[in-house]
């Protein structure tokens, strides 16, 4: 069986949120992490779950689905307590789509609970687990978050505190990580050394103390963006006091992954003080210079490459025009194979509107062409709408190489670029054009990031971490 919403998009793995306030009452906390999770839900449609600190325990909720399906008012009315700790999830390839591999992964240990929640991957945790095997360990999921916990709670049986076994984990872990963990009565939150995966914090003037992979889940809850937590750091909550720690870890140089512009953050969320939709109009305009054509209008695939779109069609003089009707039920929909073409599919989801595109030159801006599946479908649905030509234009470089760190860039054999040139995949797809930007070309979507270095690892092959 496939999901077709998954055909041929990059998808990020999962969103976290936490939130503490010491004098909080009620369901107060688990109703705010529910705003922040709905805020986040683009970040993993397949699970989601919520857990709550209240008297030095802890009590959550998961399931499979949407937010809006996995919880009511009445969930959310039981699950009060100070603190809460909130994901979405999408799994990557080899991932499990199971109950048991939602988050946030509540275990018990010699010093108590635990409740985690991770954004990312970590590339050594085969080597872990098989170490953690010899000494008798027994895992509940598939999942590399329960690597992160049990590493944490082996470390917390010497150390002083939750925050210094975090610090012991590591040095151990490698890979990317942006973790929210809760115990009994402190919140800990903290970065991978590269800082591969985002994750900011603010405040509310109530005394609450909020952190989000992104900052619209902030404004989700009225809360004011502070900054970035750091790459390395770890940020400890505990009796209404926040404390900063750094160097535990050795110092590395910042690696967020550039996609976040491209396509996995909303175009509302800032990132290192960059707006992301600023990005992707800049990428569009960059793109309308680079790789000019005559044409008649510019279009967008929805939703993640409108930005672009916008950029290319202010950048060319052309006019912008929404090309397609979009069904945004269809990516709750699996259909199998011999149930529905995935021509039928795509149009279930895309609808071309043949007043706008018949009988038109028209340039097609998306963000990414990973298999070249879906792509090619869609200007074959053009075509047939009436398109007198396609041009396509993507507002990132091909990708070549897999992706190691928490998103699920397949195989290099499965990218249709990685065996093939420009020219080659234009034919195979059926456009009259192809162009990309060029990786060089990605220093310049982000003007407003200072001191924050790029995973382009996708692109490039040049993996920060392995």
């Amino acid at each position: 069986m496939y999901e077709f919403n998954h055909m041929d998009k990059i998808h990020e793995e999962c969103g976290v949120f936490g939130i503490y306030n010491q004098n909080a009452e009620g369901s107060l906390m688990a109703a705010r992490a529910y705003m922040g999770l709905m805020s986040l839900q683009h970040r993993g449609q397949e699970a989601c779950g919520i857990a709550v600190g209240r008297n030095r325990e802890i009590f959550f909720h998961k399931n499979m689905g949407l937010v809006e399906e996995v919880f009511s008012d009445k969930i959310i009315s039981e699950l009060t307590g100070t603190m809460a700790v909130g994901h979405v999830r999408y799994s990557t390839a080899g991932s499990k789509k199971t109950k048991e591999n939602a988050q946030p992964l509540v275990l018990n240990y010699a010093k108590g609970q635990l409740a985690i929640c991770h954004n990312g991957n970590i590339v050594n945790a085969d080597a872990l687990k098989q170490e953690y095997e010899k000494g008798g360990a027994i895992y509940q999921t598939t999942t590399d978050t329960e690597i992160i916990a049990y590493t944490i709670a082996r470390k917390r049986v010497l150390a002083g505190s939750i925050e210094n076994a975090v610090f012991e984990a590591m040095k151990e872990l490698k890979g990317a990580y942006s973790l929210v963990i809760m115990s009994p009565n402190k919140m800990v939150v903290a970065r991978d050394p590269n800082g591969l995966r985002p994750l900011c914090y603010g405040t509310k003037t109530d005394g609450s103390f909020v952190f989000a992979s992104e900052s619209c889940a902030l404004d989700a809850v009225d809360a004011e963006f502070v900054r970035e937590v750091l790459p390395g750091e770890v940020i400890v909550i505990e009796n209404g006091k926040m404390r900063f720690l750094t160097g535990h870890c050795g110092m590395h140089p910042s690696k967020l992954c550039i996609f976040e512009y491209i396509y996995f953050a909303r175009p509302d969320s800032t990132i290192h003080s960059q707006l992301v939709n600023d990005s992707r109009r800049i990428a569009g305009r960059m793109l309308a210079e680079k790789h000019p054509v005559d044409a008649d209008i510019v279009i967008a695939v929805p939703d993640s490459g409108i930005p672009s779109a916008m950029g290319y069609a202010e950048a060319s003089g052309l006019p912008y025009e929404e090309g397609f009707g979009k069904n945004r039920y269809a990516g709750r929909t699996f259909i199998r194979p011999d149930q529905l073409s995935r021509e039928q599919a795509v149009r279930l989801k895309l609808n071309p509107l043949k007043k706008y595109v018949e009988g038109k030159r028209v340039i097609m801006v998306d963000d990414s062409i990973v298999r070249g599946t879906t792509t090619g479908i869609i200007v074959k649905l053009l075509r047939k709408a009436g398109a007198k030509e396609v041009h396509v234009r993507i507002s990132s470089p091909p990708f070549l190489h897999p992706c190691y760190y928490g998103t699920d860039v397949p195989n290099s054999e499965q990218l249709i670029s990685h065996a093939h040139s420009v020219e080659e995949v234009c034919k195979i797809m059926g456009a009259d054009t192809l162009a990309y930007l060029d990786i060089a070309d990605l220093e310049q979507i982000t003007p407003d990031v200072k001191d924050t270095g790029f995973c382009t690892a996708c692109f490039d092959g040049k993996y920060p971490v392995l």
